[in-house]
């Protein structure tokens, strides 16, 4: 099966997310565990064990990490990807956002939406470089890549 099965986050050394991120994480999950594509593409040197797999995502070393397992845990792969492409990504992700939670509280319905259209863009975005920088490792449809890049925002959040 070409999906994860399970996803950990390694955020035990971060600090506590605030409330609007606590939910953002928690739809990313939920998400991601009713529908998400995962495929570790052939290698000609090796065999890639099959799915579903059991995803540890982290930040080491100012690194992205992927630790994949199989169900049997048994190790299927581990790509470490730069951070430098998602910074500004995040960081813009982080402000749009922060301006829907308070457009939200007070502004009329149209405002909120054409921030959230900007936002949704944003992400977009965000889950684009993602699939560019998995190119080779893996490969992620586009609702999985958004839910993805939402749990690397919640990472940066804290780092």
């Amino acid at each position: 099966m070409t999906r994860i099965a399970q996803i950990e986050l390694d955020d035990a050394n971060l600090p506590p997310p605030t409330p609007e991120i606590e939910q953002e994480r928690r739809v990313a999950m939920y998400d991601l565990m009713e529908d998400n594509s995962f495929v570790l593409p052939a290698r000609e040197d090796r065999e890639v064990p099959a799915g579903p797999y059991n995803l540890g995502l982290s930040i080491r070393e100012k690194r992205l990490v992927f630790d994949l397992e199989t169900a049997a845990h048994d190790k299927a792969a581990e790509f470490h990807l730069s951070l430098s492409p998602f910074r500004q990504v995040v960081k813009d992700y982080f402000q749009i956002c922060k301006s829907y939670f308070e457009a939200v509280k007070t502004l009329p319905p149209s405002q909120i939406e054409t921030i959230d259209m900007a936002r949704r863009g944003i992400h977009n975005e965000g889950a684009r470089i993602l699939q560019e920088r998995l190119e080779g490792k893996a490969e992620i449809d586009d609702a999985t890549s958004r839910r993805l890049f939402t749990l690397i925002c919640v990472l940066h959040f804290g780092g």
